[in-house]
């Protein structure tokens, strides 16, 4: 294990396997033999022993999972402080801990939990520490969001790897699990425990505005063998891998941030379309499920999100498949699981229906004390608590959280961002470049050619063109780069036509052009000015629906600096193009016919 050893102080845990006998029962749900190992004693006995000392408030802190701002366990900083005060009550992580006896929290970049690796060390080691010293001793799962490729909470310099539609389109599972198994060590080395990934969901809609990339594509079977290899390797690396989105979010034009999307497959498309995935890693040990906030009417036709639906939840994902692994939800501050019920209904309803951990309510006391008060008017039992809990508990016992809370904040800078894990990363990325089409012989580019790279890039930070045109300039050509933002004006539109007269080629990016129509407008004005033009979308590779014209056209599915290395490689020849979509994409001009089919993708230039 990339982290020390270290054992719990003040809490043995020979003498609570020792306890085992007088503690009281679980009341946990039936578990399978394919979902969950059988326990050994010192995981019963610990688990039995922590569960009966623990006050009821305990246990309900222990299923609340929360963001939380500051770049330290006790920070002071004034903004910090403030924004904390205002959902929870708290001026800090420390105290949320010692007021809520929270089970976990989840880290974001915009909350400054994650400035650099070490930093994120000793914010883990500071709450690991509190968490400790209160009077249950139980230490917290530390999670975050690391997809990789558009979905990414820890930066450069930990290693970054293109994403999961990047991953299929190069066709291998033993770079999926080589990708997750370094992300996996990176992120155990700075005290995260969980990552709440992989992406389970099958992307079969090109309009998905929520999932997309995130996705491994539109096959089953695919995004099935996939996700087992990432589960088998986070876990393999002391991470607790997460499933999301039950039942599957991956047929929806509806982003449930923002909305409730409903999915109106029936059960054999169901089972056929969505469900393979959370099956095979299920039967693989999936340590936690994530909960969709989406309408499945052919699984629970009360219009209830799954999230608090107890067929889909108790009914479909414990009875039927099995499944005893922790439940937890997507964020409870969505809108799409906030439209039908208050603030205070949704965290008791989430769990009559299933759920065991309950993630970001919008105001934490509010949720807290719901809960509290409905086991105390009968609503809810602690022995449905008991049963939530326990599962918790499990899990830290089984990813070594409770033998190893802290990290050695000196070794993290050798397992974080390591050249080897970079060079493994810009090998894996160099198979997934999707070249699709280069009618034009527009490619390769000529060393002598004078090249604009322009387009799409951050808003806040432009760095996709800027990376890009570094790629390019490192392998002998010369560069220019016009950035024209998310959402190009006309003014930057007529800049980026005129420039393009003076350059031999232009390599224009896009992201999501169905979502803008600067960028599409972008595109065309590059195409009917008669300049040579390569067009390259950085996120969706659907973009092309918009300018089926495009005489050359790529697709990396990220927009990192390592898919900008892969791609330049592409470009200039030094690389020779590997991927194949992982999805239809289909003709806007001929409904029912690709444009380029599941698949497609040229292996030359």
């Amino acid at each position: 294990m990339p982290f020390p050893e270290r054992s719990v102080s003040r809490r043995s845990i020979l003498a609570a396997g020792a306890a085992a006998a007088t503690a009281v029962a679980l009341h946990a749900s039936r578990a399978t033999a394919a979902t969950v190992p059988p326990a050994s004693e010192a995981e019963t006995g610990w688990v039995n022993a922590t569960l009966h000392r623990m006050t009821l408030e305990e246990k309900v802190g222990q299923l609340f999972t929360t963001r939380v701002y500051g770049e330290t366990a006790d920070t002071t900083d004034p903004d910090a402080v403030r924004t904390n005060q205002s959902f929870l009550g708290v001026d800090n992580a420390a105290q949320a801990v010692a007021h809520y006896h929270l089970g976990g929290f989840v880290y974001f970049a915009y909350a400054g939990n994650t400035r650099a690796p070490e930093q994120v060390a000793g914010l883990s080691n500071g709450i690991q520490r509190v968490a400790l010293d209160q009077r249950s001793g139980v230490p917290l799962l530390l999670s975050i969001d690391q997809e990789q490729g558009a979905v990414v909470r820890l930066g450069p310099p930990a290693t970054q790897f293109p994403g999961n539609m990047a991953l299929a389109a190069g066709r291998s599972v033993a770079d999926a699990g080589t990708a997750a198994g370094i992300t996996g060590q990176e992120l155990r080395s700075v005290g995260v425990n969980q990552n709440l990934a992989p992406v389970a969901d099958v992307n079969i809609n090109p309009a998905n505005p929520v999932i997309g990339v995130r996705s491994f594509g539109e096959s089953p079977k695919m995004a099935a063998e996939m996700v087992v290899a990432q589960v088998r390797a986070y876990q393999g690396a002391g991470v607790a891998a997460t499933l999301k989105h039950f039942p599957g979010h991956g047929d929806t034009a509806v982003d449930s941030h923002s909305g409730l999307p409903v999915i109106s497959h029936s059960r054999a498309e169901l089972d056929r379309i969505d469900l393979p995935p959370f099956r095979a890693a299920i039967a693989a040990g999936a340590d936690s499920i994530m909960t969709a906030h989406i309408v499945v009417p052919a699984l629970d036709p009360s219009g209830d999100p799954a999230t608090l639906s107890h067929p889909i939840l108790t009914g479909l994902l414990r009875e039927e498949l099995g499944y005893d692994g922790v439940v937890v939800t997507d964020s409870l501050g969505m809108a799409g699981v906030r439209q039908k019920y208050g603030d205070e209904r949704v965290p008791v309803l989430a769990l009559k229906a299933g759920v065991d951990v309950l993630v970001n309510p919008p105001v934490m006391k509010v949720a807290y004390d719901a809960v509290l008060a409905a086991v105390h008017n009968g609503e809810l039992t602690e022995r449905r608590i008991d049963e939530s809990v326990a599962r918790v508990l499990r899990l830290k016992w089984r990813r070594g959280v409770v033998h190893s809370p802290f990290v050695d904040t000196a070794a993290v800078a050798g397992t974080v961002g390591t050249p080897d894990h970079l060079a493994t990363a810009e090998r894996i990325t160099a198979r997934t470049t999707t070249l699709l089409r280069n009618d034009a012989g527009a490619l390769p580019l000529r060393s002598a050619d004078a090249v604009l790279v322009t387009g799409w890039d951050d808003p806040a930070t432009p760095t996709t063109t800027a990376a890009l045109g570094k790629a390019l300039t490192r392998r002998g050509l010369t560069v220019d780069v016009l950035s024209t933002g998310a959402k190009p004006s006309q003014a930057r539109i007529n800049a980026a036509v005129a420039a393009a007269q003076s350059h031999d080629t232009t390599v224009v990016l896009t992201n999501r052009a169905n979502s803008d129509a600067g960028q599409q407008k972008l595109v065309k004005a590059l195409l009917a000015s008669g300049a040579r033009v390569v067009t390259v979308a950085v996120r969706d590779p659907y973009d092309v629906m918009y300018f089926p014209e495009a005489p050359a056209y790529l697709t990396t599915y990220a927009f990192n600096d390592v898919a900008m290395h892969s791609l330049a490689g592409v470009l200039t020849g030094a690389i020779q193009p590997a991927g194949r979509l992982p999805v239809t994409i289909p003709d806007p001009a001929n409904p029912g016919t690709p444009l380029f089919p599941f698949g497609a993708g040229l292996t030359t230039i």
